[in-house]
């Protein structure tokens, strides 16, 4: 069964990781890599058991637009989005035996090392991806 994986984040992050904005948590050079790292271990991990579809760090909040249609004419609006606390800050689309599995990997990238004081509470949503099939409606 196919699930997605999302790991949320906030602008405050993205700010704190470029070194900008004045968030509870400092992200040095040290605590980037060993994120890297450790993503990577587990991307690797997941393309060797065969299990890994897709996994993609996203660009900042204030990178985004949000689209939407008023009048028959299109309306974007630049990020961040205020109204938005957290937002998908990457994801992994995995292909596993069970919930239990996407669980495991759920809190694995939920382990992943942050500095102190980062959003590390913000939980991995695991969700699964339906088919489009009728017995999904």
């Amino acid at each position: 069964m196919k699930y997605m994986l999302m790991v949320m984040g906030n602008q405050a992050e993205y700010d704190a990781m470029e070194g900008k904005g004045d968030g509870p948590a400092v992200w040095t050079e040290e605590s980037m890599k060993a994120m890297f790292e450790y993503m990577g271990a587990l991307n690797n991990d997941l393309a060797e058991s065969g299990e890994l579809i897709d996994a993609q760090g996203l660009t900042a909040p204030a990178q985004g637009k949000a689209v939407t249609v008023k009048d028959g004419k299109t309306v974007v609006v630049d990020g961040p989005f205020v109204e938005a606390k957290e937002v998908l800050a990457g994801y992994w689309i995995v292909d596993v035996a069970s919930e239990e599995r996407a669980i495991e990997i759920a809190a694995r990238a939920f382990s992943c090392p942050v500095p102190e004081g980062a959003s590390a509470s913000l939980p991995v949503v695991v969700q699964p991806i339906g088919d489009a099939g009728a017995e999904e409606l």
